[in-house]
């Protein structure tokens, strides 16, 4: 009854997490056709919805798994209990054969016995007594034949309870046989339907995160409507070394605010700039390459270099001569202490490529998207650097590895997987730890544009604002728009920047009336917290309302939506300055 019971339980269990899932597959929230100024609530439904769906699978699934090793356990123990029945028949066959040989022999002596006890009768027995000089001797003689006999009966009276046992033992055995097999049957049952919901949940959150992402891919166009696209490459960027962009600009009016950004968006990695400075610190281009790479990751010094790189809009080229026209890094790099950081980026590049095109059955792309490319040769420091790593390639798990690299990352990189094989991450800083940060982070050592740097440009389109600098109300503005969504995230449609075009957005006073007595109206002081992980976890804000602790990632997300221009915060490790 117990057993049933479960059964029972298990099934009822089971029809009520059906009905879950009988649900329509998206809410109205979670759909592709989600409007733009909507897409964050969207992104949100959708990884909520998948939550949920995964928790309420996880017991589902341990459940499967449960009964999936019981079900091979029970396999394994019938496996285990055919062989013994098999010796039990093979034991009972050779007893039975003894048996019949002991029997015959028995049939024989007892049959001679009787049959000259008969013929003769007491004149036998006389004859017996009478043969021997010693009639000791003559009825030992009796007594003997009689126990041989007696022996004979014995041993088979043993065989005979042998087979008994031999027998009921393999009938014990067949009986648990098939009870284990009938138990399986039972939880092959059970199991059926668990399966099958568990593979209709993994369809539907595979669903829910094809949705998510597509709608995560919109946001960041969107985003990068405003930035401009920015990904940073030493190679080619416009200039960045803009003294606007640094924390002594002076805007002219005060108090006035900027959001800095230690590095920008990519962060994984080896960073150019951050390999130059270890070069100008006497690091060899295999350190530099374990350094961001990882200590466990091989560098392959003879790999082919017959294989073709198809670039796009450029035709083939052996890998060696791809690399050659690869305008990553300056050549006065070289002729500065950082030629061993040439020669990383030529593993890097050469690398990458050849993990991009799957060692060139595919083909490459020739913007900085890929790898910045152009048709003729670099030559120079560039050129000698190829020749002297030529063969040079990081390898994962017998793969060329997919090495990324990025301008500078502000002194911390995240880690990244490819080929099963994952790149460590970490503070870029002398001493490996945030205790030197950032004085003496590689980057700046090695004198990065990027390393903390206020962003207000597009990539290629003349600027909207001179300066990334706000004013008193931009940025309690800024700040108000935060705090509203901290008390209702439904209101990120109506929080866009006021300079653009968008009727669904809210003016400032706007957002200040849906605040009510929460609207701050002075700024006095900021100071952000910075996590060990390499982001800025927590920004603190000294209003005319009171000290207001916000997550770095919320005051990001609404920092770069509702700033003025192209203002924006590059880098999730960001610092607010005051002036």
């Amino acid at each position: 009854m117990k057993k049933l019971a479960a059964v029972v339980g298990i099934l009822f269990a089971l029809s009520a997490f059906r009905l879950t899932l009988s649900a329509p597959i998206f809410s109205a929230e979670c759909s592709s056709s989600c409007s733009n100024d909507d897409l964050d609530n969207c992104i949100k439904e959708c990884n909520k919805l998948l939550d949920i769906s995964i928790n309420a699978t996880k017991p589902h699934e341990q459940r499967m798994e449960q009964l999936q090793e019981t079900i091979a356990n029970i396999d394994a123990n019938v496996e285990t209990l055919t062989g013994l029945i098999a010796r039990k028949k093979a034991q009972i066959e050779t007893q039975e054969k003894k048996l019949g040989g002991q029997q015959k022999d028995f049939e024989v002596k007892v049959r001679n016995y009787y049959e000259k006890s008969y013929q003769f009768g007491t004149n036998y027995l006389y004859t017996v007594l009478f043969s021997h000089h010693n009639t000791g001797d003559a009825v030992r003689n009796i007594s003997y034949r009689q126990n041989f006999i007696n022996s004979d009966k014995q041993t088979i009276t043993n065989l005979v309870l042998q087979l008994i046992d031999l027998n009921k033992a393999r009938e014990t055995l067949e009986e648990n046989q098939n009870q284990l097999t009938n138990q399986k049957a039972q939880l092959e049952t059970i199991l059926a339907p668990i399966r099958d919901l568990v593979k209709g949940a993994k369809a539907y959150q595979s669903q829910l995160s094809q949705t998510a992402a597509g709608l995560t891919k919109r946001q960041e166009e969107l985003l990068a409507q405003k930035t401009g696209n920015f990904q940073t490459s030493v190679g080619d960027v416009p200039p960045a070394d803009d003294p606007a962009s640094r924390p002594d600009y002076n805007p002219g009016f005060s108090p006035a605010y900027a959001g800095f950004s230690f590095g920008a968006p990519h962060r994984k990695g080896m960073s150019q700039y951050g390999a130059f400075g270890r070069a100008k610190q006497g690091q060899s281009a295999e350190d530099i390459l374990k350094a961001y790479y990882g200590g466990s990751i091989e560098i392959k010094k003879d790999y082919s270099t017959s294989v073709n790189i198809a670039v796009q809009g450029y035709g083939t080229y052996k890998i060696e001569d791809y690399v050659k026209r690869i305008y990553e890094v300056p050549n006065s790099w070289g002729d500065e202490g950082g030629y061993e950081a040439l020669k990383a980026q030529a593993v890097a590049a050469r690398s990458y490529a050849l993990a991009y095109t799957s060692n060139g059955s595919g083909s490459i792309c020739a913007s900085e998207s890929c790898q910045v490319f152009q048709a003729g040769e670099k030559g120079g420091n560039w050129g000698r650097a190829v020749d002297e790593t030529r063969g040079w390639v990081l390898v994962a798990n017998g793969q060329p590895f997919s090495a990324w690299y990025a301008a500078t990352s502000g002194g911390y990189n995240y880690s990244y997987a490819a080929n099963g094989y994952s790149t460590p991450g970490g503070w870029d800083t002398k001493c490996g730890n945030q205790s030197c940060w950032t004085n003496d982070a590689y980057e700046k050592i090695a004198g990065s544009p990027w390393f903390y740097k206020a962003w207000y440009r597009p990539r290629y389109t003349s600027p909207s604002r001179s300066h990334p600098w706000l004013n008193k109300e931009e940025f309690v503005d800024i700040v108000n728009a935060v705090l509203l969504f901290v008390k209702d995230n439904g209101t990120l449609s109506h929080l866009s920047q006021t300079d653009k075009s968008n009727p669904d957005t809210w003016s400032r006073d706007e957002v200040r009336s849906h605040l009510g007595g929460d609207a701050v109206s002075e700024v006095n002081g900021i100071s952000v917290t910075y996590s060990t992980g390499g982001y800025t976890s927590s920004v603190h804000l000294e209003t005319d309302k009171g000290g207001k602790d916000i997550g770095g990632d919320i005051f990001r997300q609404i920092f770069n939506i509702r700033a003025p221009g192209e203002i924006w915060l590059a880098s999730a490790l960001f610092n607010i300055e005051k002036k």
